[in-house]
């Protein structure tokens, strides 16, 4: 099957489905113009997903905004650096169950069957391009360059979005619900130490999460903050890029070796997690984020494979400071000079790091006002995650805030204390996404129910149109009991 063929294979299904019918939603008539049903933040795999799922559920009214160039959504192609994804190949993602939108379909219209079988994990560009492939196909309305600002409540459940960029349709539009299908980072900000913050100017360190100029680190020796899986990555990226040395210095003693999320995929715990207590879910995350992910296999060969590569364990750093030889990083094991530093440690998620909820943060309950974890486990980076509803809604920690925040949909890596992964890793897109497309139907149903029922009670459209005559109905009366013909 070529590719082309898949496409209309993709088209016949859908029209087997009656995708994109009319939409069921009222719309809203509003001084200002034009009021979406529905706006998503974000072009990436959950945006694109998030779309889909409404469409085919008869929402149409609805925009993408993603601040990337086309094509250059998510991490994928930007800061991602890991040669392939984490994520078992067979799991299936924002498809919503029908084949011919699946990775594999896209793969093996592309290599054949029997390519498929060789594949051991999917390789990272080619994940890029079927997000690509995929927004094309199903036509899903996004605009990129555009970056929301601020989400600003007005009247009667209608949120004005502030936004900016080269392709804006307009300084603000109007929309009734808002999906933050904003990614890893998209509830709160990526973290890089103090520390180094302070002390070092910012050419010479970087977070992973941003665009660094590899080839300027040509016959470099590069220091490398934290043992997660990204460290890795940069490392091998680092060498395969000629840097002469890359030294990955962490915190523990030993490399962590086991990754949660294999056990989660295949017990049940993702698709069933909603069903936890709050103290089942907060122990949950918490021996989640003691062991979080290792690096695969795969990665770690890679990267040890180089003479360069380096890893230095029971290593925290202590300080950092520039000096005319480069930048000196303390640690218990001595000092280490480095001609360029990049850092790997992770992001802090908390709705008060993010401007577009500037308005609205204040408001959003948190882990921390609803559960006190023991001593044992308590972690301040769970505390701070937004408290969310089960559809991935933001809670209120006052009356104000719930008619606020009412309409607004995390779908991104803050859902993860309170709805697990089905928002945060591609493990659990599949369960997260129907979800969210379910309650957020839901809200705009109910939200037009008064004049649903209005018109459900008005209607009167007369559908059987055969004529009978009197002589007829008569001769069809019913005979009593005991009555003879």
């Amino acid at each position: 099957m070529s590719l082309q063929e898949l496409n209309n294979r993709v088209k016949t299904d859908l029209s087997y489905l009656n995708f994109d019918g009319p939409s069921w939603v009222k719309p809203i008539r509003h001084h200002e113009g034009h009021v979406y049903d529905v706006v998503i933040i974000g072009g990436g795999q959950c945006g694109l997903g998030a779309a889909f799922g409404l469409i085919k559920e008869r929402i149409s009214n609805i925009l993408v905004l993603d601040e990337n160039p086309n094509g250059y959504e998510g991490p994928w192609v930007t800061y991602a650096r890991m040669v392939t994804l984490r994520t078992p190949k067979h799991l299936t993602t924002i498809d919503f169950g029908i084949p011919s939108l699946t990775f594999r379909s896209f793969w093996e219209a592309q290599y054949g069957p029997d390519s498929w079988e060789q594949v051991n994990k999917i390789p990272r560009t080619d994940w890029m391009d079927y997000l690509r492939w995929f927004r094309q196909i199903l036509n899903l309305p996004v605009i990129n360059e555009v970056k929301l600002q601020l989400i600003e409540p007005t009247e009667k459940g209608i949120h004005r979005l502030h936004l900016e960029g080269k392709n804006i349709p307009s300084k603000t539009i109007l929309t009734r619900k808002v999906i933050l299908a904003t990614g890893i980072q998209g509830g709160g900000e990526w973290h890089i130490p103090s520390f180094i913050k302070r002390n070092l100017p910012k050419q010479l360190y970087a977070h992973t999460s941003e665009q660094i100029d590899f080839t300027a680190l040509k016959g470099k020796k590069v220091g490398i903050l934290g043992g997660g899986a990204s460290a890795f990555d940069n490392a091998n990226f680092a060498l395969s890029h000629g840097a002469a040395e890359a030294h990955v210095f962490i915190r523990r003693k030993k490399l962590l070796r086991i990754n949660p999320i294999r056990q989660m995929e295949s017990s049940g715990m993702i698709d069933r997690y909603h069903t936890f207590s709050d103290e089942e879910k907060y122990a949950v995350m918490s021996h989640f984020f003691k062991n979080n992910q290792p690096p695969t296999n795969d990665t770690f060969e890679r990267a040890a494979s180089w003479p360069g590569f380096h890893l230095h364990l029971g290593a925290p750093w202590l300080d950092v400071k520039q000096t005319s030889h480069g930048v000196e990083v303390m640690t218990p094991q001595g000092k280490y000079i480095f001609d360029y530093l990049i850092i790997s440690t992770g992001l802090i998620t908390d709705p008060a790091f993010r401007p577009e909820l500037k308005l609205l943060e204040r408001h959003i309950l948190r882990w921390k006002d609803c559960y006190q974890a023991p001593k044992e486990l308590a972690n301040p980076l769970i505390d701070q995650h937004p408290y969310l509803n089960p559809g991935y809604s933001f809670a209120s920690r006052d009356h104000k805030g719930k008619k606020l925040l009412y309409g607004i949909f995390a779908y991104n890596y803050s859902a993860l204390i309170s709805c697990g992964l089905t928002a945060s890793a591609l493990s659990g897109v599949k369960v997260g996404l129907p979800k969210l497309i379910e309650t957020v139907a839901d809200q705009l149903f109910q939200d037009n129910k008064e004049m649903i029922l209005k018109d459900y009670f008005d209607y009167d459209q007369v559908e059987f149109t055969g004529y009978v005559d009197n002589d007829f109905s008569e001769a069809m009366q019913p005979i009593s009991v005991g009555e003879k013909k």
